[in-house]
């Protein structure tokens, strides 16, 4: 469910033009301004908003909002970010992401399995097409070169395959898999090329019936056994994708926790998850977020961030007020 609140009926996308238009003039940007506007109205709207913007006054609206944002918006080119993710389409926005991981890829980096396992199969794909549009170049083939080893042979068909989204589910398959997959655990093969082909291509019900009968069959969740080296980086990655299928907001609520209650917020997936889960499903990562913390999650935001970013992020998670 969304967290996004719009007035009824919206303004015309020539109106909001306008106001933001406004608020680029002057001494000082009207950051208040920019946040009533982008921060409370659709998808779809805000498409139209940057047409009609570029129609109007001959320029991607994503240029005066970069000039005036990094420049005024708490002088952060990091906390305007949340602006200029959120200004772009959801597909733009993944590749976007997904270009930030592959320019400067690093073990740790999860976002690209956020990316590959949390959307459906034809947001995934709708990226790769926007990846190609924007950078000219192919995400696969992207990956491929930033990556090596097993994870190169994880990620690039992560990211390549168009799942199958339907309800249908082999059991026969799905006890022959669970075995499968706890033998190679045992054995200490995670890269096996078994392992990578069911994870990357079976549909998520598929693996659900697999990840159960694995629990059933050997005692123990899939991702407790892949515990058996905390510090294994491509252990971590294999047991995120397992978490991103079984259950993705539990998964994504993790991520801000974690985002939250570093020494010094982790703003970069602090705004991730909140840019692309805002229409989707971020009322249920907040309500697994107070669950797990017995914390609001608007307050949270509040208590580690400031001024427009902070009231940016607060719009966007569905305090009323911001």
């Amino acid at each position: 469910m969304s967290t996004l609140t719009c007035p009824d009926p919206l303004p015309s996308p020539a109106e909001d033009c306008e106001r933001l238009h406004k608020a680029f003039e002057g001494w000082g940007t009207d950051e208040g301004s920019i946040i009533s506007v982008l921060a409370h109205r659709p998808a779809a709207h805000r498409s139209q908003i940057r047409r009609v913007y570029a129609e109007i006054y001959g320029v991607d609206l994503l240029k005066p909002l970069d000039k005036e944002l990094t420049r005024d918006f708490e002088v952060a080119s990091s906390r305007s970010r949340a602006v200029l993710l959120w200004a772009v389409d959801s597909a733009e926005r993944d590749a976007v992401l997904a270009n930030e991981v592959v320019r400067k890829w690093s073990p740790e980096n999860r976002v690209l399995i956020e990316i590959a396992v949390v959307r459906t199969a034809e947001e995934l794909l709708a990226a790769r097409r926007a990846y190609q549009n924007r950078f000219k170049r192919c995400l696969e083939e992207d990956v491929a070169g930033s990556t090596h080893g097993d994870f190169r042979k994880l990620l690039v068909p992560l990211v390549s395959t168009f799942r199958y989204e339907g309800a249908e589910v082999n059991t026969s398959l799905a006890k022959t898999e669970a075995k499968l997959l706890n033998q190679k655990i045992k054995d200490n093969d995670y890269s096996h090329e078994d392992v990578i082909r069911i994870l990357t291509t079976r549909s998520k019900m598929q693996l659900l019936a697999t990840f159960d009968d694995y629990n059933n069959a050997f005692g123990n969740p899939i991702n407790k056994d892949l515990k058996s080296d905390p510090t294994n980086q491509f252990l971590l990655a294999l047991r995120a994708i397992v978490r991103c299928i079984t259950c993705p907001q539990r998964y994504l609520e993790k991520v801000m926790r974690l985002s939250i209650s570093k020494m010094g917020t982790d703003e970069g997936a602090l705004t991730r998850i909140i840019t692309t889960r805002a229409e989707v499903d971020m009322q249920q990562i907040k309500e697994e977020y107070y669950k797990r913390n017995s914390v609001r999650l608007e307050q949270a935001v509040k208590k580690d961030t400031t001024r427009d970013y902070e009231d940016f992020l607060l719009a966007l998670v569905g305090q009323v007020d911001a």
